[in-house]
């Protein structure tokens, strides 16, 4: 990747969009395009094809979704499906209209069946039924994959995509209603300790097991890819190691301070048993995570206490 080459990375201001920024300026690279939704509607096909045609970047990082917890994806899953569909769709193929020869799909490990063995590797893809509260974001990302792999096998070009584990960090989203479960529990815990509270509950029965990774090290890995010149099939991007959601909240609780006792709401879904990646593909490419998950979550919370401040 040439430092002036134009780089546009759809959905910057989200946490792994603007993680994804932070690393490529970080690097050197001065181009870096970006737009807001009031400036670009991703569900509008003539807007994105017209902005892809002016623009005309050299490398593109999908990393806009529409995206939540267990509720948001149980809840609207209509808009979990056609606005997924619609984003990646619009995106990938105005890209391709517009010459652009290099781009990076960003899906999520929710698109491995629900039993599939662990930890899950990338073949697992289309074996086995999805896990039912997530299935319409999983389908909508498994579409976008696809058609990554049908432009480059009908018109030569090197559109991958990289899986992430569940991920966490700066501009995280801490809204409870729609949140993923770590920033849920950053949240519950810090205002249960200034409330002063003696417990805090937790959603389910503690015991699926969970892979967390910190969003500056999938920029870092995702960058990586695109500087390597990678053009194979889709690629896990993890830490390889999960932890129970019991030992999760504990981590949070005593990264936050709150010396309360934890309580487990078992009438709430767990979710997915476990979830644990398979990252031999990627660290047979060279990379590895570096943020444990201890100093992630400390940075993760200080941001949220600075975005709350502010």
């Amino acid at each position: 990747m040439n430092k002036a080459a134009k780089i546009f990375v759809a959905g910057h201001r989200g946490m792994v969009g603007s993680a994804i920024v932070r690393r490529l300026q970080s690097l050197g690279y001065t181009q870096i395009v970006t737009r807001q939704r009031h400036e670009l509607d991703l569900l509008d096909q003539r807007a994105v094809l017209a902005f892809m045609q002016a623009e005309q970047p050299s490398y593109t990082f999908i990393a806009a979704a529409k995206v939540g917890g267990i509720q948001a994806n149980n809840t609207y899953r209509a808009d979990f499906l056609y606005q997924n569909l619609m984003i990646e769709a619009n995106l990938i193929h105005a890209a391709h209209v517009a010459g652009v020869q290099r781009l990076m799909f960003l899906g999520s490990s929710c698109i491995y069946p629900k039993l599939a063995p662990q930890p899950l590797h990338e073949n697992a893809l289309l074996t086995g039924e999805l896990e039912p509260t997530n299935e319409p974001y999983a389908i909508a990302k498994i579409a976008g994959i696809k058609l990554c792999d049908a432009y480059n096998d009908q018109y030569q070009r090197q559109y991958i995509s990289v899986m992430p584990t569940n991920l966490y960090g700066p501009n995280d989203n801490y809204d409870l209603n729609n949140s993923h479960v770590l920033p849920a529990l950053i949240r519950k815990a810090h205002e249960a300790k200034l409330r002063g509270d003696e417990s805090l509950v937790v959603w389910g029965t503690g015991t699926p097991m969970r892979e967390f990774l910190y969003a500056d090290d999938l920029a870092d890995a995702c960058v990586y890819l695109m500087e390597q010149g990678y053009d194979g099939p889709l690629v896990n991007i993890g830490t390889g190691q999960d932890i129970t959601i019991r030992e999760l909240a504990q981590t949070v609780v005593k990264v936050v301070g709150f010396e309360g006792a934890l309580r487990f709401d078992t009438t709430k879904p767990d979710g997915t048993p476990r979830k644990l990646m398979d990252v031999s593909r990627l660290t047979g490419l060279g990379w590895q995570a570096k943020t444990s998950l201890q100093t992630g979550i400390a940075l993760a919370y200080q941001d949220f206490l600075t975005r709350t401040a502010a």
